[in-house]
């Protein structure tokens, strides 16, 4: 029987893991294998960043990715216009950085590896996990489950499914980069996505991605290759492709933190930022609570964690706000030709 079940061992999970308090029996269960990761730009926000500074955290040298860039091109191919805008993002490997998270929890922390969690229920006071390693399966107890999982939460899905939030489908592709050129981009176009596109260079390779509507995803995702080639950009020799479900929070009511036993974290929660699609901070930021909260005792967590994360839920109700902005094309056309915060290339 263990005190708290962790699913999940990205920046959250990760990050929860390494916090709580060594009296707690934890176990976490990390499904990532050398053949997966995450579909993501891996860029380190300033939020992530500064999360990181009050962790007193530094990132080995070979979690960072080539180049560091520092501008955006923005492409509006619905109005037909370009700027630049200055960024402070760090261009990391996403997979080693979560490594090195993992890399940090204390050793009295038991972790499953490349182990999935295929159900949860609820026996009383305590939940039953069915896990699967390697084709075995096997059953654990835990008083605590603890949803780390990202959007496509088995946590979430199990209590918390009348908790509706959009889900969209990120998709990328990995390609040489002959030239050895650098940029990154953000393109907006409705015919292919009510959000946003992507292309970065990262360590002699172009990413080309974007998170789109679960209906035709695919055929979206084409269409976009298809401007993309026509852009100039050449795709040459294909790498690999990466997707996963990303969660796009749409209102304030949909972030969900859970309640008797089963609280949920980062992304699972909903708490990923709908305008730029970034999680890592909210992830990371959320865990800290949670530990805090749990560090103190076990009583009345739901309460605590919930009122807690107030100021997480304010922050993407502004990130809402700004939605319109960046995603209607008659607002993000006004922006965009005032030339406001833009670098002049």
């Amino acid at each position: 029987m263990y005190d708290i079940a962790i699913i999940g061992l990205g920046p959250a999970g990760a990050t929860l893991a390494r916090l709580l308090s060594i009296k707690y029996k934890v176990i976490a269960i990390d499904r990532t294998t050398t053949q997966t990761g995450k579909c993501c730009g891996g860029l380190l926000s300033p939020d992530a960043q500064k999360i990181l500074a009050k962790f007193d955290i530094c990132l080995p040298k070979d979690v960072l990715a080539d180049p560091q860039i520092f501008s955006v091109k923005t492409i509006d191919l619905d109005n037909n216009i370009e700027r630049f805008y200055q960024r402070f993002y760090v261009n990391m490997d996403r997979m080693k950085f979560e490594k090195f998270l993992v890399s940090l929890i204390p050793q009295n922390i038991e972790i499953c590896k490349n182990t999935t969690c295929v159900k949860i229920e609820k026996n009383g006071k305590t939940y039953t996990l069915e896990l699967k390693t390697n084709g075995i399966r096997r059953i654990e107890k835990a008083k605590i489950v603890i949803g780390a999982d990202g959007a496509n939460s088995i946590v979430r899905r199990t209590f918390y499914k009348k908790n509706k939030i959009d889900k969209y489908v990120a998709i990328q592709e990995w390609y040489e980069n002959k030239s050895n050129s650098s940029f990154y981009s953000c393109i907006f176009d409705r015919k292919i996505t009510d959000s946003y596109c992507w292309t970065i260079s990262k360590d002699n390779h172009y990413i080309i991605g974007g998170a789109f509507p679960k209906k035709d995803s695919i055929t979206r995702f084409e269409l976009f290759k298809a401007k993309i080639r026509n852009g100039g950009i050449p795709l040459d020799k294909y790498f690999k492709r990466e997707g996963c479900y990303v969660f796009m929070n749409k209102g304030f009511m949909s972030t969900c933190t859970g309640k008797n036993g089963v609280y949920l974290l980062g992304e699972a929660a909903g708490m990923i930022s709908p305008s730029s699609l970034e999680g890592i901070s909210y992830s990371m930021e959320s865990a800290k609570i949670l530990a805090g909260i749990i560090n103190t005792g076990l009583n009345n967590i739901g309460y605590r964690y919930f009122t807690g994360t107030l100021k997480i839920r304010i922050k993407l109700l502004s990130k809402i706000l700004k939605m319109p902005f960046m995603y209607n094309r008659i607002l993000r056309k006004t922006v965009m030709k005032s030339g406001l915060k833009a670098i002049k290339k």
